[in-house]
């Protein structure tokens, strides 16, 4: 089983930031859902009937939100006897959420993996982010991190800031020297209804080009494969054997229970522009072998290898006999529009 717990609290909302969460609720309100939570998996377990053999947990995964701002000591009682040494178990943390005293909580809890939210290591770029943390607490905290023993944490950055072109090779080179293991590079999503958004309806941010921010993602790119971080998804940079499991598993089709306020479970076959997307980036596409994985699309095959033959041609995409087919550097900045025509 994959499992995905949701926690919706944060310190403040970031000007970008779409996602489910709540600000400014009381210790109360967070101890009640910490219970429901508890009763929420306790529910899961008892009618859980896993294959023979088989890990009850294969992936865990606490993201927010944040969700050290709950008091996590009886979910993971709850969740101790149903994990193993296989089990890989991720908690997002705040750099300001980061004390010892938390770190030695979860590693006693069985998590095996951090992933902690930077975004930037220039303090006016997280300003106005909206981010309630400095460059040098974030370094601070990744101290901590690896003082504390956890060998598999990795960061979260974002490319393509309105005025912070100019700091993102900075933020990179301070990245850098921190030797991740992971490293996300998002490039920044104009989502509606959030204080980015009206800002920039107001005139008072404009937002970079979009060349701009491919450039600065091309840039993050060469300089993680240079520290040995390989890309293997769109937004996802990793040292070989640290590649997040639990996304890699909801990526590929796998099935996945959520639990919480902002969480979604998936179960059976499901058709994702992101399975199609892990192909041609890194496993390669071969239409033959999509078709028999969804026969439902292999009425396609004609159509998606005239396609592809054209992406060739324009310099987007490489083919390999028989017919399997890779992104260039080119055709990953483009690749949701490629995928357009598949899917």
């Amino acid at each position: 089983m994959n499992l995905y717990v949701h926690f919706p609290f944060c310190r403040s909302k970031c000007a970008y930031c779409a996602l489910h969460s709540h600000v400014g609720r009381s210790d109360e309100e967070r101890r009640r859902y910490v219970a429901h939570i508890v009763r929420a998996l306790d529910h899961l377990f008892a009618n859980q009937q896993p294959a023979p053999g088989a890990p009850p947990l294969s992936t865990l995964y606490f993201g927010g939100g944040t969700p050290a701002l709950c008091e996590l000591q009886p979910i993971l009682d709850c969740l101790a006897p149903h994990l193993n040494p296989s089990t890989e178990f991720t908690v997002e943390l705040n750099p300001l959420d980061v004390t010892p005293a938390i770190l030695n909580q979860l590693r006693a809890g069985g998590v095996t993996r951090l992933s902690m939210g930077v975004q930037s290591f220039d303090d006016a770029v997280l300003r106005s982010m909206g981010r309630p943390h400095t460059a040098t607490q974030a370094l601070n905290a990744w101290k901590m991190i690896r003082d504390a023993g956890f060998d598999n944490a990795g960061i979260d950055l974002i490319c393509g800031w309105p005025e912070g072109h100019d700091s993102w090779p900075r933020t990179l080179d301070i990245a850098l020297t921190l030797n991740p293991d992971h490293c996300s590079v998002y490039t920044l999503i104009l989502e509606p209804e959030t204080r980015l958004a009206h800002d920039v309806e107001r005139g008072r941010v404009r937002l970079p080009s979009d060349d701009v921010a491919l450039a600065e993602l091309a840039v993050a790119e060469r300089a993680l494969a240079d520290a040995g971080l390989e890309r293997y998804e769109i937004s996802s940079f990793a040292k070989p054997g640290r590649e997040c499991l639990h996304n890699l598993a909801t990526w590929r089709g796998e099935d996945y229970t959520g639990i919480g306020d902002g969480a979604c479970s998936r179960e059976g076959s499901a058709i994702s522009r992101v399975i199609f997307r892990l192909r041609l980036l890194k496993e390669g596409f071969n239409p033959l072998q999509a078709a028999a994985d969804y026969p439902e699309l292999a009425p396609r095959i004609t159509e998606w290898c005239a396609t592809l033959d054209r992406y060739v041609t324009e310099g987007l995409l490489t083919c390999q006999p028989p017919a399997t087919y890779l992104l260039t550097p080119r055709g990953t900045e483009v690749c949701d529009s490629i995928l357009s025509d598949l899917i």
